[in-house]
């Protein structure tokens, strides 16, 4: 944050690279400062071989409680209740920047998560961060299309608050599941069109599969316990059949209705990960089998176990 001061994770990253050897011009770019700030910095705080961060931080904690006292209501010149929290919300920002959240929206994210129930309003969040109101606002549309921030007005007054809701990490959760989801859907339509005996149809099983087991993982399957024994028995009826059967055989054999076979058919294909390794085909005219999934095994592999099926086994001659 050029021209704002300077935090005790500032500091300590200056004291590191001053122990590594860094020049001033060199720190400053890392911070994103100019040379002149990290110069007076460690000027005023013993030089270049003497400097530490722990003595600079209380240093400029006595400057700035001489320069203006803090708030009636508790708070700094700058709106944070300590430098503490301050140095804190700009370590966690960078973690969460290096996740790939833009790293001013990282700001503003956590900015509002360490703020109290009420919220913060763009003037507190710019007053803060010391950024201009355009910065903060693209920031909060930003976390508002994702579903991470919401806003209200104030009572009386025509300014609003942007605010952290309860359900924050429920609803970046569920939104993960569905990307999760999303992804696994496309990677099998690849599959299906490049085919599994190519390279890059390899690749797009694993990635479906992988993408699928994750959504079912962190989601489940959506389905009820019910409707999940359905699709399962479905799959076992067909294998037990060894061929295909129609959706009139399945009812009369399994003593179900026609719709309840339905049922289990869509069960099946909306969550393919329930029969996993095996996959309910469509063979046509309302007729089902289940096979292997084709991006269980590789060409090579399924060529061996024919092989193998063809020959027999020493003991079983």
């Amino acid at each position: 944050m050029p021209g704002g001061r300077l935090t005790y994770a500032d500091r300590g990253q200056i004291a590191a690279w001053l122990a590594d050897g860094l020049g001033y011009a060199e720190i400053g770019r890392r911070l994103g400062r100019p040379t002149s700030t990290v110069s007076r910095e460690v000027a005023r705080n013993g030089g270049f071989g003497a400097y530490v961060a722990d003595d600079a931080q209380r240093t400029a904690g006595g400057r700035a409680r001489r320069r203006k006292p803090d708030r009636p209501d508790g708070s700094g010149v700058d709106g944070w209740p300590d430098e503490r929290v301050r140095g804190f919300a700009e370590s966690f920002a960078t973690v969460l920047a290096g996740t790939g959240l833009p790293r001013m929206t990282s700001r503003v994210f956590v900015c509002l998560l360490t703020a109290d129930a009420d919220g913060l309003t763009a003037a507190e969040l710019v007053r803060r961060l010391r950024v201009s109101p355009a910065s903060v606002s693209k920031s909060i549309g930003y976390l508002e299309t994702v579903e991470l921030v919401a806003r209200r007005s104030d009572p009386g007054e025509r300014r609003e608050r942007y605010l952290i809701g309860d359900d924050v990490w429920g609803t970046a959760w569920r939104a993960d599941t569905g990307a999760h989801g999303e992804v696994a859907a496309a990677a099998q339509q690849g599959l299906d069109i490049l085919g599994s005996d190519t390279a890059a149809g390899l690749r797009l099983g694993r990635m479906s599969r992988f993408f699928g087991q994750l959504s079912e993982q962190m989601h489940g399957s959506g389905l009820a316990e019910g409707a999940i024994h359905d699709a399962l028995t479905l799959v076992a009826a067909l294998v037990h059949a060894g061929r295909p059967v129609g959706i009139a055989g399945l009812a009369d054999a399994l003593a179900w209705s026609e719709a309840r076979v339905r049922a289990a058919v869509e069960a099946n294909r909306g969550q393919p990960a329930i029969a996993d390794p095996l996959v309910l085909q469509d063979i046509g005219a309302q007729e089902y089998a289940v096979v292997a999934r084709s991006d269980r095994l590789s060409a090579e592999q399924r060529e061996a176990i024919e092989k193998a099926g063809a020959s027999g086994s020493p003991q079983s001659r």
